[in-house]
C-alpha cells in the first residue's frame, strides 16, 4: 500500500515526539503519536515513531507488531535498529544481531546501533567482535559512549560487600537469609522466566517467593536469591562512587520485591 509523504507540519510533530522521548516524557510522546495516527493511520513513518514510544514503554512485543508495515519508512536504518532493539528486549539475540547488521549496512555511522550490536554479541559469546563495535561507538560519539568503568572481579565483589554493610538496618536484616550473587550478565533462563522476558540490561533481580506469599506450612528453605549483574552495572556508572551507590539502590530495590512491594510501592519507599 502506498502512502503520501508526511507534510512538513507532520514531520515537525514527529521530531517533537523524538524530543519528548529524549526528555523522558514518554506519556506525552504517546499522546502525540496516537493523535498523528488518527489522522494518518498505518503510515510507515508514524509506525516508526509509534514503535520507538512502545519500546520506551517497555512494550517490545507491541513494537515488533507496530513495525510490520514500516519497511517503506523514510529511514530504513532506523527501522532495522528499532526492530533489533525489540528483538534484543525479547532476548531474541540472533534476530537482534541480524537486524543490527542490516541497519549498519545502510548507515554505519550510528553509534547507538554499534552499542546495541555489541551488547547483543556479548550474549551470543562473540566477545571480540562485541568489543570492536563498542570501540566504534566510542569513536563516533565519545561523550555518550565513553570507555566503560573498569573494575576487577575482586574489587567489584569487595565494593558489593562494603555497599551491603552500608544499607539500612531494616534492609540488612532481610539479607541475613537472602544471598546476593554477582553474575557477569543475566542468563537466558533468568530473563525468560517471566513473560514478556525481563530486559537483558537489568541491573539486579530477585528470584524467589516474596514474604507475603509464604505461610507457616512452607518448608524452611531459603527465600530466594538477589542477583547483581556486573557488566550492566558497570555500563551505567561513571566512577566507583556511583557504582557503590547503584549497587545499594539495586539491592534495596530487590529486597523490596522480597517484601512483596510492587513498582509503585518501591517508588513511594524510595527504593525504585
Amino acid at each position: 500500500m502506498a502512502y503520501d509523504t508526511l507534510s512538513e507540519t507532520e514531520w515537525e510533530s514527529v521530531e517533537g515526539i523524538w524530543d519528548l522521548l529524549d526528555e523522558g516524557k514518554v506519556e506525552r510522546a504517546r499522546s502525540e503519536v496516537d493523535a498523528l495516527l488518527v489522522r494518518r493511520p498505518g503510515h510507515p513513518d508514524l509506525r516508526i515513531a509509534d514503535a520507538a514510544v512502545a519500546l520506551e514503554e517497555g512494550e517490545a512485543r507491541r513494537a515488533l507488531e507496530t513495525l510490520l508495515g514500516a519497511e517503506q519508512s523514510a529511514d530504513p536504518s532506523l527501522f532495522f535498529h528499532l526492530r533489533a532493539a525489540a528483538h534484543y528486549e525479547l532476548f531474541e539475540m540472533e534476530a537482534a544481531r541480524d537486524d543490527c547488521r542490516r541497519a549498519l549496512a545502510v548507515n554505519p555511522e550510528v553509534a547507538e546501533t554499534h552499542v546495541l550490536l555489541a551488547r547483543t554479541l556479548e550474549y551470543l559469546g562473540e566477545d571480540g567482535t562485541a568489543r570492536e563495535h563498542a570501540d566504534m561507538a566510542r569513536e563516533l560519539d565519545p561523550e555518550r559512549f565513553p570507555d566503560p568503568l573498569e573494575v576487577s572481579d575482586e574489587a567489584f565483589d569487595a565494593l558489593v560487600e562494603k555497599s551491603l554493610l552500608e544499607l539500612p538496618a531494616e534492609v540488612r536484616k532481610h539479607l541475613q537469609e537472602l544471598p546476593v550473587v554477582v553474575e557477569s550478565l543475566p542468563s537466558r533462563a533468568l530473563l525468560a522466566a517471566e513473560q514478556p522476558p525481563i530486559s537483558p540490561d537489568v541491573l539486579g533481580l530477585f528470584v524467589g517467593r516474596h514474604l507475603l506469599e509464604r505461610t507457616h506450612l512452607d518448608a524452611p528453605t531459603a527465600p530466594g536469591v538477589i542477583y547483581l549483574f556486573r557488566k550492566n552495572l558497570l555500563r551505567v556508572c561513571a566512577d566507583p562512587e556511583e557504582l557503590a551507590r547503584e549497587v545499594r539502590i539495586t539491592v534495596q530495590h530487590e529486597v523490596g520485591h522480597l517484601l512483596g512491594l510492587d513498582e509503585d510501592d518501591l517508588e513511594s519507599w524510595g527504593l525504585a
